[in-house]
């Protein structure tokens, strides 16, 4: 397949569906996939393998490929001495997993690009992250890398194949876990005292630069402040919350957020923008609606989801991936500005008054001059200081905000990865469908069901779900995230439509997550199915890093099934799941914040409601609109017509009251007395203080 002439080069990768990958098609590199094909040839030349792992949005990813996988001679040197296989490891975390666990136990650090050596068994010997082309800062330079591992698996092949067992082990390790006795709301206590001792007062956030939004851990704080009605947790999040839209981290003009921060002050992002980020945090902020009833994250939770709508919504309904960090071959071009661009385009006077509010200055505070927008006052101290009135003000930048959106979609865009990835559309598609209910925007319904039908047809096939999706091609079966935060999106539409068909295909693919992925005998699950290529580990995730695990959220969605059906075989998954992970927690809080959310619905009293009334019925919507017009976590929520056959256990044998909407509350085992007064619904959250 691979072919080239003196200027132009065409490598195997040209037939991937994965744009990261395709990226690389024209490389110098004679490039594989990850396949049999690629360790078949290893063993036939006895050469060792070397393996790439990258995605689209990756800004140091792009460096190296064009320093050195665009170098004709480097490549050579590839060509010559290795087998080169290409990974995104947003298809792939599975691959991308096993390798960068084994890279962090080599260099003692890890990141992407990610370059690992293999034998040709796939078995990894050595790695490192990005490498130069040259020599530089003490780094050695790739070509004299690529030399020594080829010498070294020449010439030291017992030390290779010792140290190769030696990571096979560890990894082995790194499954085991030591199940939890019992679980106790001690650990809910523990887990938010260690995670605010991380707290950062002055900017809000934990830990210092780099600093990553920790939407999950600020879920699991909310809740954790109502059940405790624990002020200080909440004002914590809150400073976060803010801290996080002032600064250059959030798109100051088209909404949604960048990855993470490179400094403590959430001033200078790396640009690229992740579906899943932009999924999980417009969550936490509609949550914190509805504990505070500010407009301000309302504003924010839909400024989050139009962007999400505008510029990563594909025609036929699915998300997209990421943008990248990167256009016209710099990072953060798109989206940064200097002064004189914006008294051109506003006038000096609003020019002026706009560059003081959002810190666009001569020096900048990004790179060559320029500035990422973001907040440093208030507005009303601004405008005392540039001596105008707060109204005038606010009317510089709402017209400054929407001149400069407009002049900025005239600029080169950012790199769009147009795959859709079914673990990232559930996230998605949950945010859109809790949304819809609580902001009751009917748009934002719309947008759901049609990601979820896109899901259901084009990303499922014989009751199994796939991987990806990319110009009308669906590939790679799905892992177990996959299909627990499909679950997930998929039970958070029901509750928005109550539409039984979405309930139904929830629990289906509950059914099938528990016959591929878990594990019978130690309790969790597999990341992988249990039909699922060989590699060399089968893992279970337990960390929630940039995206939940999937444990976490089965044990989640699992609990949910479990009040809806009644159904104790997904309690006992649920619960056993979070016993094996639970003595992992006191280690380490911060990277558990999914996990303690589903900890947390475990030991509350969580509550079944059931809503028998005509759906369109003012009086049925009354009863709706009191269950989710507040912070209620812990609760699941069905609702039928009058004398409708059901696929919910928890809708059986309820009927009306004297012909009006009625409602059944139930928890710990015992009913309420049934209400068709909305007044009676909206008493104090029930959630609080009732840990049992």
């Amino acid at each position: 397949m691979f072919m080239a002439d003196t200027h132009t080069f065409t490598n195997r990768l040209i037939n991937e569906t994965s744009p990261y990958l395709v990226q690389h098609a024209n490389n110098p590199v004679d490039w594989y996939p990850w396949g049999d094909e690629a360790f078949e040839k290893a063993r036939q030349e006895d050469k060792p393998v070397l393996l790439s792992v990258g995605y689209a949005a990756c800004h140091w990813c792009h460096v190296m490929a064009h320093e050195s996988f665009e170098n004709e001679a480097i490549a050579k040197l590839m060509n010559d001495l290795f087998i080169n296989i290409k990974v995104d490891r947003e298809e792939r975390p599975d691959i991308d997993s096993i390798y960068m666990n084994a890279l962090q136990m080599m260099a003692g650090h890890g990141g992407w690009p990610m370059t690992v050596f293999l034998t040709p068994e796939g078995v990894p010997f050595y790695g490192g992250t990005y490498y130069p082309p040259e020599d530089r800062r003490g780094m050695p330079g790739f070509p004299r890398v690529l030399i020594s591992i080829a010498e070294a698996y020449k010439e030291q092949r017992d030390q290779i194949a010792s140290n190769a067992n030696t990571i096979i082990e560890q990894l082995k390790k790194l499954n085991e876990f030591t199940a939890a006795d019992e679980l106790n709301v001690e650990i809910l206590v523990q887990a938010a005292s260690g995670i605010m001792r991380t707290f950062d007062p002055e900017n809000g956030g934990f830990g210092r630069a780099p600093k990553f939004p920790p939407a999950m851990v600020l879920s699991f704080l909310l809740r954790q402040s109502q059940r405790t009605n624990d002020n200080a947790i909440l004002a914590a999040i809150e400073l976060t919350l803010i801290k996080m839209v002032q600064g250059g981290m959030y798109d100051q003009l088209g909404g949604g957020f960048h990855r993470y921060s490179v400094d403590e002050k959430w001033l200078i992002p790396h640009f690229e923008k992740m579906l899943y980020d932009n999924a999980l945090l417009s969550r936490i902020y509609l949550d914190a609606y509805l504990v505070t009833g500010k407009e301000f994250y309302r504003q924010i939770t839909t400024e989050i989801l139009d962007y999400v709508e505008r510029e990563m919504t594909d025609a036929n309904g699915g998300f997209y991936s990421s943008q990248d960090a990167d256009s016209e071959g710099e990072e953060g071009k798109f989206f940064v500005w200097r002064p004189d661009e914006v008294v051109a385009l506003l006038g000096e006077e609003d020019g002026r008054l706009f560059n003081r509010y959002f810190d666009v200055s001569t020096h900048g505070n990004f790179e060559h001059g320029t500035s990422a927008l973001h907040i440093d006052a208030e507005l009303t101290a601004v405008a005392r200081t540039m001596n105008v009135t707060p109204a005038r003000l606010s009317e510089a930048i709402t017209r400054g905000k929407q001149l400069l959106f407009a002049a900025r979609e005239q600029r080169i865009r950012p790199a769009r990865d147009e795959k859709i990835l079914t673990a990232w559309n559930g996230l998605m598609l949950r945010s859109f469908a809790e949304a819809a209910r609580v902001l009751k925007n009917d748009h934002y319904l719309q947008i759901a069901v049609r990601n979820a039908n896109f899901l259901t047809t084009h990303l499922k096939q014989n009751g199994r779900l796939l991987r990806t999706h990319k110009d009308g091609q669906s590939n790679l079966n799905a892992y177990q995230e996959d299909y627990a935060y499909l679950i997930d999106g998929l039970l958070a539409l029901y509750e928005a439509t109550f539409d039984e068909r979405w309930f139904v295909e929830a629990q289906a693919l509950a059914d099938t997550m528990i016959a591929l992925f878990g594990d019978e005998n130690e309790g969790g699950f597999f990341f992988t199915s249990n039909d699922h290529e060989q590699l060399i580990s089968r893992a279970k995730e337990s960390y929630d890093n940039a995206t939940p695990s999937g444990n976490s959220v089965a044990a989640h969605v699992l609990q949910r099934l479990a009040l809806f059906t009644n159904d104790a075989r997904y309690r006992d998954y649920a619960e056993r799941t979070l016993k094996l992970l639970a003595n992992q927690i006191a280690r380490f809080p911060n990277a558990f914040g999914h996990l303690l959310c589903a900890l947390d619905l475990a030991l509350s009293q969580a509550h079944e409601i059931a809503i028998i009334g005509h759906r369109d019925a003012t009086n049925t919507q009354a009863l709706v609109d009191a269950v989710f017009s507040r912070y209620w976590p812990n609760k699941v929520v069905a609702c039928a017509t009058p004398d409708q056959p059901s696929a919910i256990p928890l809708l059986a044998d309820r009927t009306q009251i004297d012909g009006q909407a009625t409602a059944y509350v139930c928890h710990n085992y015992y009913c309420e007395a049934p209400v068709t007064d909305a007044a009676a619904l909206a008493k104090p959250c029930p959630d609080r203080n009732e840990a049992v």
